[in-house]
Formats: structure tokens, sequence, C-alpha cells
């Protein structure tokens, strides 16, 4: 069903039921799933690759160009998973070459109004970003992230799963899981216990976060150790740790010892100051010819 005032390049491939309101834009080798929507004045470009029933509220832009310095035109890709929501003017754009040309975005996520999913992202399965959340450049959510609105997220950081993160916040470094961040400078403020409990976590593990939560990062953490290598010791030799535990301690490693400012996905990183160069030089012989 394609409503006579939207245009459809002749290479894009639709699946069963695609609906298609007025004014949509569907660019070239575009792919949508069965059972797609979008509703008006949207458009898809870019070789988007989208799955099965995804919903795509009017002014949502998908598969543009990457805003990064260091984009040279070559062909990237933003992929799709199924059953995502992407409200009013939600945008999300392809990948980089240097970081291996793919923007992915999985499955059951709902975007709110004014969400961007920056080059280079990767979204997990049943997050929930609300209104003008900012996801920059090379940003990775795990699975169940939920955040409130009006967030930014520095690039190169990692939000853990079943995290939850407060309105207004800036994320300057990673996010372990299952915890609660926010407040200004922003800090974790507890263990995302309502959380845990909606997604159906049992309360025998749930009592493992909270006793994991209060030995690294509570406001009685130094009484198991002055830093928070020590405290990681202190969690990881006190015997049997579940899988979510394990996990947790896993992750916070990572960001310390693999990544820099705390961020483990700093580690990518292969833009260089010769791309920057080259874009203030080009501009700036443009700006003396004229």
């Amino acid at each position: 069903m394609i409503h006579p005032l939207a245009y459809v390049d002749k290479t894009a491939e639709l699946g069963r039921s695609v609906r298609i309101g007025p004014h949509c834009y569907v660019g070239p080798r575009v792919v949508l799933g069965d059972d797609c929507e979008l509703r008006n004045n949207v458009t898809i470009t870019g070789g988007a690759v989208c799955g099965k029933q995804n919903v795509f509220f009017a002014g949502t832009v998908i598969g543009e160009d990457p805003q990064d310095l260091k984009y040279r035109g070559e062909e990237t890709r933003l992929i799709v998973g199924d059953d995502n929501v992407f409200r009013e003017c939600v945008t999300a754009n392809r990948g980089t070459e240097v970081a291996g040309g793919v923007t992915r975005i999985g499955s059951h996520n709902r975007f709110m109004a004014y969400v961007h999913i920056a080059h280079d992202v990767i979204v997990g399965d049943y997050c929930i970003l609300s209104n003008a959340v900012q996801l920059a450049g090379h940003v990775e959510l795990e699975d169940q992230v939920t955040m409130g609105g009006l967030v930014g997220v520095h690039h190169f950081t990692t939000i853990g799963r079943l995290s939850y993160i407060a309105g207004m916040a800036r994320i300057p470094n990673d996010v372990p899981p299952f915890m609660i961040w926010g407040g200004d400078p922003g800090a974790i403020r507890g263990y995302n216990l309502t959380g845990l409990r909606r997604w159906g976590m049992d309360e025998e593990r749930i009592r493992s976060i909270r006793d994991a939560y209060r030995i690294l990062f509570g406001k009685r953490a130094e009484e198991y150790g002055a830093t928070i290598q020590e405290r990681l010791a202190r969690l990881e030799s006190s015997g049997p740790l579940t899988e979510e535990v394990e996990y947790l301690c896993r992750s916070v490693r990572e960001s310390m010892d693999q990544g820099v400012y705390g961020r483990k996905r700093e580690r990518y990183r292969r833009d260089t100051d010769a791309d920057r160069a080259r874009y203030y030089r080009k501009n700036k012989e443009t700006e003396s010819c004229s």
C-alpha cells in the first residue's frame, strides 16, 4: 500500500504488507521487511536494511550520511532489526569507513521523538530511549537499557545491559550493567531494582547484584577497599559469583584496564589528526579562493 504522493525507488525491496504514507521517500537499494509502516514524511535512504514490523513516524530520517569529518563518501550501511518504533523526527545515520561501515540497531526497541543515533552506533534489543536522547558516534547500548529524556552520550561510550539512565544526564564514560546513572555531575546512584524486576529477574539474582553494588559503588564501599580495583578483587574472591555479578565485574574491568578515559570502545578509534586537518585545510582553502 503505497500512497500516490510517496516516492519509492525502483531498486528498493519491499516485503509483504508494507504501508507507505504520503510524502515519504524510499531511496535506492533500501530494504523494508514485511509489515513495515511509514506514516508520512519519512525518509529512508542510503541502502538501509530494515527488518519486519518496524514503524516510522513523521519526520524520521533513516540511513543518511554520517555526520563525521572523517567520512569520505564511501558506501556504508545501516541495519535495523524487527519490531522497532521510531517516533517523530528520529534520525539514524550510516557508519563510517574506518569503523567497519555499519550502524546496527537490534529489535524491539522504542525511540521517542528527536532521538539521534549517530554513525557506527550499536543498539541491542528491548531498549527504550525517551525524547531527545543523543547518541554520539561509536556508542554501544547493550540490551534492555532504559534512558530518560534529554540525555547526551559521549562517543565511544558503552552503556551496560539493564541499566537505567536518568533524564538530563551526561554520560562521559561507560555505565556498568544493572546500575542507575544520574545527577550532575553524573555518577552511579544505585542499582536498577525496578528494571530488574520488570524484566523478570528472580529475587536471588537481584540480591547478588545488590550486594555487588554495595561493595563496588555503595555509600560505604571504601570499607571494602580504597580503590575500585581493591573492591573488585574483594568481590571476586568472596566465593562463587552469579552470572550477573561475573558479568558486572568483567564489564568494570574492561572499562578500566582496556579503556581510555573510562571508555573501553576508545581502543577502536581509528580517526587521526590528519582526517580533521584535511577538513579544515580544505575549507580554509575554499574561503581563501572566495
